[in-house]
């Protein structure tokens, strides 16, 4: 497509040569539309720095009064190429972080303009800069299919705690790496266990013992447990464990991975925040370094980052857990 500047380049040139040919200056800017003192400013130009001094230049955006500083638009791409899977909310959340009040349509305006408005071209461009820095990076795929569902409500931490297993991944040198994953329905805390699968009854037993005893250093009594049809839950072992230490087994309906939408979005989220980046940024040599991962970003999932889901409605799971404490304390 011909664009604007080389138009008007056109235009100029075309009036230096349409001049020489009929050999009338006066007639050439008649007929180009333009006035003499405009031509003998083109023609010094052109003798002195030749034709191409003729392209226009490009003008520097005006500033506006209310525009975003120049440093807070360097702190967000700096952030936006480091934590590539972060919409608009959770980037705006990490400014404010930094001392920075800026919104969230502010955010995905400087995005676009930047050419960093889609997720997959942040994570292509965090990719690009890891190849640089010698790297070596997966892919960069779109995601497709990601959870859904409704959202369930319990009135007391640890009244209904949603359980699942998710597949991370086949890691060269470390195996197939599956995660198990708990998260309270009430507060949104979440708990994670990484192991090598695949995934057995003894590896739910274990991990329904360590999500028990966090909860309890928490001071939250675990009741009920909520779990798909897998068979690492629905094994007979993993049953009367539950039965034994006194908590309730609820199972969703067959097929119906909506009815644990809580653990499920929290699984899309985590993917997308922890792993994806991580796995652009680093190798992992084992599952102890990957569970190191997971920890420090659950670190602020849980005290720091801030759900805009329509039951958080902008809060922290930290801050609905303190504010259940202070409630039995009153």
């Amino acid at each position: 497509m011909t664009t604007s500047a080389e138009i008007i380049y056109h235009r100029r040139v075309r009036l230096l040569d349409l001049a020489e040919e009929l050999g009338n200056i006066s007639a050439a800017c008649r007929q180009i539309g333009v006035s003499r003192t405009r031509y003998y400013e083109w023609k010094n130009t052109s003798e002195l720095y030749g034709l191409e001094a003729l392209w226009p230049r490009d003008r520097r955006r005006p500033a506006q009064p209310s525009e975003t500083p120049t440093h807070v638009v360097a702190d967000l791409l700096a952030v936006a190429v480091v934590e590539p899977t972060l919409g608009c909310r959770q980037l705006a959340d990490r400014l404010q972080e930094l001392g920075y009040e800026i919104g969230k349509t502010t955010v995905q305006r400087i995005l676009v303009d930047h050419g960093l408005g889609r997720r997959r071209q942040r994570i292509a461009r965090a990719a690009a800069i890891a190849a640089l820095a010698g790297i070596i990076t997966e892919p960069v795929t779109e995601a497709l299919g990601e959870p859904f569902g409704f959202c369930h409500w319990a009135g007391h931490p640890g009244d209904l705690v949603a359980v699942d297993s998710f597949y991370i991944g086949n890691l060269k040198g470390v195996g197939k790496v599956y995660q198990l994953t708990a998260v309270d329905t009430c507060t949104r805390w979440a708990i994670v266990k990484l192991i090598i699968g695949p995934v057995t009854t003894a590896d739910t037993i274990r991990f329904i013992d360590h999500v028990r005893t966090t909860m309890r250093r928490l001071g939250i009594p675990l009741r009920r447990v909520l779990s798909d049809n897998g068979p690492e839950y629905k094994g007979l072992a993993f049953r009367h464990h539950l039965a034994e230490i006194g908590i309730d087994h609820v199972r969703i309906p067959p097929r119906s991975p909506n009815h644990n939408a809580v653990c499920e979005r929290f699984q899309g989220t985590m993917l997308q925040e922890c792993w994806r980046p991580a796995f652009h940024r680093r190798h992992f040599n084992s599952v102890r370094q990957l569970q190191a991962e997971a920890n420090a970003w659950l670190i602020r999932y849980n005290t720091r980052r801030r759900n805009h889901g329509d039951y958080m409605a902008g809060r922290k799971p930290s801050e609905i857990l303190d504010t259940h404490r202070r409630r039995q304390a009153a």
